[in-house]
């Protein structure tokens, strides 16, 4: 038996066990945004502590930034507040602050990979839920609260208890229209959104070997939606292809070395693992949330379960404004957002506009795209999708987390309903207290955008003939 990622990588980060069970691990790579990090930085201050590794530790401006109007100062005082303390912080400290008028700013979960900072067999951590996206290229990713940015910031070191490691194979292959974001919904709605409490899931199989990197973020993203702490693919010839010749990976015979050494951490044939779960990929449909949390998941042509008994989804219903038993395809729909760290990257951007030419989004609909970092927006400028997507009767927005969590001026208002691309649809999560969020792929979201109802993607593009 030989160990698997996981196990490797922990064992190789880990500095000695606490006296209380735990492992002291050295963070590799730390992100900060303006959110999670203020506070931080004030009891470093506090302390007269300085930042340990700060070559080892990146910043950027996501959650509060304007999508729309961005001239300073912002008209929300406590986000331009927020912004200016961290250019503040980062220069105080000696960080790379990769601010709006870098050319790199945009969601943290997407600038890391971008710019070649997230590298397989590293350790990351980051003061925010979707951390675990990183692990995409094989690396232990994880969030972690407020005092933990602090003592990550102070010894680039973190106590954590070790995982257990289960093995999440998507066997064969996806059909047509059914994309990466169904597939973890899928997932979580088997597993159930604490399945994964104590685990690091490593995802792999036919359906995940053939995915790109874009799409092994969205799957690794929503690990945590199901419970895991982190969620990893095993590195392989795609990532490098991903990473070569970005700002920050290696190059030249640093390159080789790397490489070489990325191939040696990947869980082997014979790896163990706590445990197993299969899923074929072909039975995996367009999937959506019809509650208020990622598990409460259905196919698009299924009906919402019927559970009379259970609070849970009585409140679910409840606040939904829906009925068991019913379909959710025909749900009148308000906004559509496409964006967030999930689904706000180019091959998302590039996928909606080849489906939406020669489309027109609802006149009901209020339609929003939101490009993940100011290089995705360049590039989809570039390739002329804007035009496409704008065409279509989207709005085109500036790079940051938009409606994701509404920490900005976009927000739904009352109780309208939004289909979205990313992956939270808790109760008054895009900004509005009885807001209602259906979280999709960003084709689904695209099609009922032209629908102007929850509506299946394959019949909206006719796509149940592609590939």
């Amino acid at each position: 038996m030989t160990k698997n990622l996981f196990e490797k990588v922990w064992q190789a980060h880990t500095v000695r066990t606490l006296s209380d069970g735990r492992t002291q691990l050295f963070i590799g790579l730390h992100l900060i945004h303006e959110v999670t990090s203020p506070q931080a930085f004030g009891m470093l201050r506090e302390l007269n502590l300085p930042v340990k590794y700060p070559n080892r530790t990146f910043a950027t401006v996501d959650h509060i930034i304007p999508t729309h109007d961005q001239a300073r100062p912002f008209k929300d005082s406590l986000a331009e507040e927020m912004i200016v303390a961290l250019q503040k912080n980062t220069e105080d400290f000696g960080i790379e602050y990769f601010d709006m008028d870098s050319g790199k700013q945009g969601i943290v979960h997407v600038v890391g990979p971008e710019q070649g900072l997230t590298q397989p067999g590293m350790t990351i951590c980051c003061g925010d839920s979707h951390t675990s996206t990183h692990g995409a290229f094989g690396s232990i990713a994880f969030g972690i609260g407020t005092s933990t940015v602090r003592d990550v910031l102070a010894t680039q070191t973190l106590a954590m208890s070790p995982l257990k490691v289960r093995r999440v194979e998507i066997t064969g292959s996806l059909n047509p229209g059914v994309y990466a974001k169904d597939v973890i919904l899928h997932v979580i709605r088997e597993l159930g959104v604490n399945g994964g409490a104590g685990y690091a899931y490593e995802f792999c199989g036919a359906v995940i070997d053939s995915m790109s990197m874009d799409e092994r973020m969205t799957v690794c993203n929503m690990a945590i939606e199901g419970g895991a702490r982190v969620g990893y693919c095993n590195p392989d010839q795609k990532t490098y292809d991903y990473l070569k010749e970005r700002q920050f990976s290696p190059s030249g015979d640093d390159w080789d070395k790397a490489c070489s050494y990325w191939d040696s951490l990947a869980s082997g044939p014979d790896a163990e693992f706590d445990d197993r779960v299969t899923f074929a990929g072909e039975e995996i449909t367009p999937t959506v949330t019809w509650g208020i949390n990622p598990g409460q998941a259905i196919g698009i042509q299924e009906s919402i379960p019927v559970l009379p008994d259970n609070s849970t989804h009585q409140e679910a219903l409840e606040y939904m404004a829906l009925k068991d038993g019913n379909p959710l395809t025909g749900t009148p729909v308000d906004v559509a957002f496409i964006g967030s760290c999930t689904n706000g990257r180019l091959s998302d951007i590039r996928e909606v506009a080849r489906l939406v030419e020669g489309h027109k989004v609802h006149e009901r609909v209020k339609a929003l795209v939101v490009p993940g970092s100011h290089l995705i927006a360049q590039e989809a400028e570039k390739e002329g999708l804007v035009d496409i997507i704008v065409g279509a009767g989207f709005e085109w927005r500036k790079p940051g987390c938009s409606m994701c969590l509404a920490m900005n001026p976009d927000k739904l208002e009352g109780d309208q309903l939004c289909v979205s691309s990313s992956n939270r649809n808790f109760k008054g999560r895009q900004g509005s207290t009885t807001g209602r969020t259906v979280l999709m792929s960003p084709a689904s979201v695209a099609a009922s955008a032209i629908a102007g109802k929850v509506a299946d993607v394959r019949d909206v593009f006719s796509m149940r003939g592609e590939g």
